[in-house]
């Protein structure tokens, strides 16, 4: 057997662009849903080769005369607001002329510019940004359905902005729909909270929608893809296995991989065909960006600088642009420029447009380039960019930033920021601030300037507060700074720590702060707000309040949102202090709003009055205070917040009895430490800790509740229900120590409010050690704090307390009467669970004092209570009393998870009984009154316990079961 390579150089096989392989049933599927107006999905991963299967189709589309627009989203941390929809129509019409638009055209003048000449005048401008971007919605649309396009593409869609896509979910409702839609995406790189999720749950009931998933490459279909690189010729049988298996039939994995053994001389010809020289010595790369990398390294030095110009670019460039950002001459750029595009690692994607034939091959070239280039190709990409009319203000504010430039980086920030905000897209104006404040070195001023305009509550992410910090601190050392300049940092500084959980370093910045702060500004009411607040270390309520007694009043010449933020946070301080005032001054909060911004003040307004109203023991105003949230955080796309609104209704059902599906709702925000805030993390990790406290694992609640202890708001709440369980298990000394300090902040020293949870556990600690004396000072220092307030959780908490001392100073009638109307009082919350514990404490009053009967009957009752709950810890408590009593044992064990084992509990059976009469769960949720992520709870909990996969099984099961009768609606897709 003979061996050689055949080129013809004689070292290397000759090269062919690789021919389109496979993807018959894709292409046919297309062109068939294409004939009328249709959602397509197309799905797959990286290098699959979703954008080669688009292009062949389009291609042939084209042939016979139809057209369409293209549009891509290209891969940034803060992706252009609508950048692929107006590059799409942008590249796809001329002129719109002869379109005869409405009026409405005006409106697209800021994206057109270049067309003004054409369009109708600007409209007048509307002050809800919400109903602008309506209104720019409706102009698009309306260019759209004028033009002779049948198909709108969209690549990348997941690297979409909000906008993009909310765009989408409006275009899909018009009827007649203008457009057909093709839209690529990779599923693993989906946003959980992204609205392409929803696309399909909003699509109108007669709207088509079809999902298509690219799969890799089969053995033969390799063994094609390889033959065409070659020439046509053949590949061997044990090659193309070879390479399939390291590769997976990915594409562009394929491709890549043979155009480095082809450079390394690894392709040999044997028996006829195509082979690697050595199956087993010299592996193939194991990623895509390996193999790049290698190829990359084999180019000339100017040559890699063109490939560093157009990865700085980050997606496709004309050449004149790419020579500008390489900074190499005319002469020199066009003969290394050819040499690029030979190397296969540059392609034209249409005339006049270059760009890597992936992203992840651009991806690969950008890390490799050196610190100090990569911030001169950034620099010279932005002043090649200024020179665009209009100026692409993101891309600049992208590349200013990362070359360092402060001032340019801090102007196109700006605005960029300011157009996003006015788009309503919150989050990428956030993201766009966050990303200058952290990599640039700025002047303290603006520094403080710009993270004041940050929106935290709107930022992904686990912890993006830290890398702010750092440059705060930063600027406190770099330069001299006077002292009000000073001041300003250091406020910022606290008040970011605060908000991040740092409450005692925050407060210590903040307290240096505020003697230089500039009398009647924003920044000196809100740090005295923030010093009001009673978090952190214990001090007396008095110092508190004196914070807010020295509270400026809102200056005449601050903003309407400064306002805003001044008023809720002034509501919130009160309310925490237990002043009536509170409610009053929250009262001021208001539900109308004029733009994201002071929608995102107000949210978290409603929601920290929310959370307030709970520890009042307001459990409607509590509800309706996040209600409001909710509906400005969905209405304005607070995507961010949603989380802290979650977690603080979950704490709500909690306590009102709603424990069906809770202990789901709560399992994603407690154990994801990456996108999740430590605070909502915590609140969720609370609430599991009670639920499985009262009916699961007792060892895995204190491990859920030792987290939730992390979060100030948590601790004592948290302390307390450890303490609970210690007391129970006997260990009393532990008990005490867990709630030693939060009984001195809370009820010595003023802070009442916190006290409901804490306040019996201390006195049952106390008793049980025998120190009566102390727990008669706690029990009447508490009742004296909330005589005459209307606070019903504190002063049901107080009565309870009365009842325990009572009962442990030997007057069993006493607090039989007491524990009574403790019950009565949590009932009237309702606190059903705390209702039952006090009517079970009332019980065993009851067999003290010979009342065997009405005891023992009061016991059964209060086990079936606990039992419906789902509290089966405290249900087998109160059943082996009664069995110890002689009364049979005969219970129910709960309900949901605890109780219900793999039968439907209630709530599943209504939902389910929705969802296989047709609906989505968004309007499931507006029929039962309930959040969309409860009903996702309890429809996962449904697939569950009915062993099926996907919502349609779930109807055709629940057919078969008789639950609902035959012929359900097909169930919408919700996933």
């Amino acid at each position: 057997m003979t061996e050689r390579a055949d080129t013809g150089s004689g070292q290397h096989p000759a090269f062919h662009a690789p021919r389109f392989v496979g993807r018959r049933d894709e292409t046919a599927a297309l062109d068939a849903l294409l004939e009328e107006p249709t959602v397509v999905l197309l799905d797959g991963e990286a290098g699959i080769g979703k954008t080669r299967l688009l292009r062949e189709f389009l291609a042939a589309r084209a042939e016979r005369g139809c057209r369409a627009l293209v549009g891509s989203c290209p891969e940034l941390r803060v992706p252009y607001t609508l950048g692929a929809v107006v590059d799409a129509v942008r590249d796809g019409v001329g002129s719109v002329a002869g379109l005869g638009l409405s009026g409405l055209g005006g409106a697209l003048r800021p994206l057109f510019p270049e067309w003004a000449d054409d369009l109708p005048p600007a409209p007048e401008p509307l002050e809800d940004a919400t109903a602008a971007r309506h209104r720019l919605f409706r102009a698009l649309a309306e260019v759209l359905g004028r033009l002779d396009m049948a198909v709108l593409v969209l690549e990348d869609v997941h690297w979409a902005d909000e906008a993009t896509l909310e765009f989408l979910l409006f275009l899909v409702s018009r009827r007649p729909q203008p457009v057909s839609l093709v839209l690529t995406y990779r599923r693993e790189e989906v946003p959980a909270d992204s609205l392409l999720r929803r696309l399909s749950s909003r699509l109108p009931a007669d709207a088509r929608l079809v999902r298509l998933t690219l799969q890799p490459l089969d053995i033969d279909e390799t063994a094609a893809l390889v033959s065409s690189m070659l020439g046509g010729e053949h590949v061997s049988t044990e090659f193309a296995a070879f390479l399939h298996a390291r590769t997976e039939g990915v594409p562009l994995a394929v491709e890549e991989s043979v155009r480095l053994m082809r450079d390394r001389a690894d392709l040999v010809r044997r028996d006829g065909g195509w082979a690697r020289r050595r199956l087993d010595r010299i592996e193939v790369p194991p990623t895509i960006r390996d193999a790049v990398l290698e190829r990359v390294g084999r180019l000339g030095s100017d040559t890699r600088t063109v490939l560093y110009a157009l990865s700085v670019l980050s997606e496709p460039a004309d050449p004149a642009t790419a020579m500008a950002v390489t900074g190499l001459s005319e002469d020199r750029f066009a003969a290394v420029a050819a040499e690029a595009l030979g190397s296969g690692l540059l392609r034209e994607n249409r005339p006049g447009q270059w760009a890597f034939p992936h992203a992840l091959a651009s991806h690969a070239v950008y890390e490799a380039v050196p610190a100090q280039e990569r911030r001169a190709l950034h620099l010279r990409a932005g002043r090649a960019l200024e020179r665009w009319q209009p100026p692409p203000v993101e891309r600049l504010a992208r590349h200013f930033r990362l070359a360092g430039e402060a001032d340019a980086a801090c102007r196109y920030t700006e605005k960029a920021a300011g157009l996003c905000a006015q788009s309503g897209d919150v989050t990428t104006s956030a993201l766009l601030l966050h990303s200058l404040v952290t990599s640039v070195a700025l002047p303290a001023q603006e520094l403080v300037r710009l993270v004041t305009k940050i929106q935290f509550q709107a930022l992904p992410g686990a912890d993006p507060y830290s890398r702010v910090v750092a440059s705060l601190r930063s600027a406190l050392d770099d330069a001299p700074l006077t002292p009000r300049q000073r001041a300003g940092v250091l406020f910022q500084t606290g008040r970011v720590l605060m908000v991040a959980g740092e409450i005692e370093t925050g407060r210590r910045e903040i307290l240096e702060a505020v003697p230089h702060l500039p009398p009647q500004s924003p920044e000196a009411a809100r740090a005295r707000v923030l010093l009001a607040l009673p978090l952190g270390s214990a001090r007396p309520a008095a110092e508190h309040l004196r914070w807010l007694r020295e509270e400026p009043p809102v200056a005449p010449s601050a903003s309407r949102q400064d306002r805003l933020r001044q008023t809720s946070e002034r509501a919130f301080a009160l309310l925490s202090l237990g002043e009536e005032a509170g409610w009053d001054a929250a009262r001021k909060i208001p539900d109308v709003v004029t733009g994201p911004g002071e929608a995102a003040v107000v949210a978290l307004g409603h929601t920290n009055v929310g959370e307030e109203a709970m520890r009042w023991g307001r459990y409607e105003e509590a509800a309706a205070r996040l209600a409001r949230s909710l509906a400005l955080a969905e209405r304005h796309q607070l995507l961010d917040y949603l989380d802290s609104i979650a977690s603080s209704r979950a704490h709500l059902d909690w306590f009102t009895g709603a424990w069906a599906g809770l202990a789901d709702r709560m399992a994603r925000l407690a154990e994801d430490d990456g996108g999740v805030r430590l605070k909502d993390r915590c609140e969720a990790a609370l609430v599991t800790g009670l639920l499985l406290s009262a009916s699961g694992d007792r060892h895995l609640a204190a491990e859920r509740l030792r987290f939730a202890g992390r979060d100030d708001q948590q601790r004592i709440e948290a302390a307390a229900a450890l303490a609970r369980l210690r007391l129970r298990d006997g260990d009393v000394d532990e008990a005490l120590g867990l709630t030693e300090e939060p009984a001195r902040i809370t009820v010595a020293g003023g802070i009442w409010l916190r006290a409901t949870e804490v306040a019996p556990v201390r006195v049952e600690a106390l008793i049980a050690a025998g120190r009566l004396d102390e727990a008669a000072d706690l029990v009447a220092t508490f009742v004296r704090a909330v005589d005459g307030k209307d606070a019903p959780a504190p002063r049901a908490s107080a009565v309870l307390c009365r009842a325990l001392l009572a009962e442990a100073r030997g007057r069993p009638d006493d607090a039989a009467a007491l524990f009574a109307e403790a019950a009565t009082a949590w009932q009237a919350l309702p606190r059903p669970y705390d209702a039952s514990l006090a009517r079970e404490r009332l019980a065993r009053c009851l067999l003290a004092v010979g009342r065997a009967e009405a005891g023992l009957s009061l016991l059964t009752e209060v086990a079936r209570e606990l039992a419906d709950l789902g509290a089966r810890n405290d249900t087998d408590r109160v059943a082996a009393s009664l069995r110890g009593h002689g009364r049979p044992d005969g219970l129910p064990r709960g309900r949901g998870r605890p109780g219900y084992g793999d039968r439907l509990s209630p709530r599943e059976l209504e939902v389910a009984r929705l969802l296989a009469d047709g609906r989505t769960n968004r309007q499931i949720a507006e029929a039962l009154t309930v959040s969309a992520q409860t009903v996702a709870s309890q429809v996962r909990s449904a697939m569950r316990k009915l062993r099926v996969t996907s919502r349609t099984a779930l109807a055709i099961r629940l057919v078969e079961l008789g639950v609902v009768g035959s012929a359900p609606s097909p169930p919408a897709d919700d996933r």
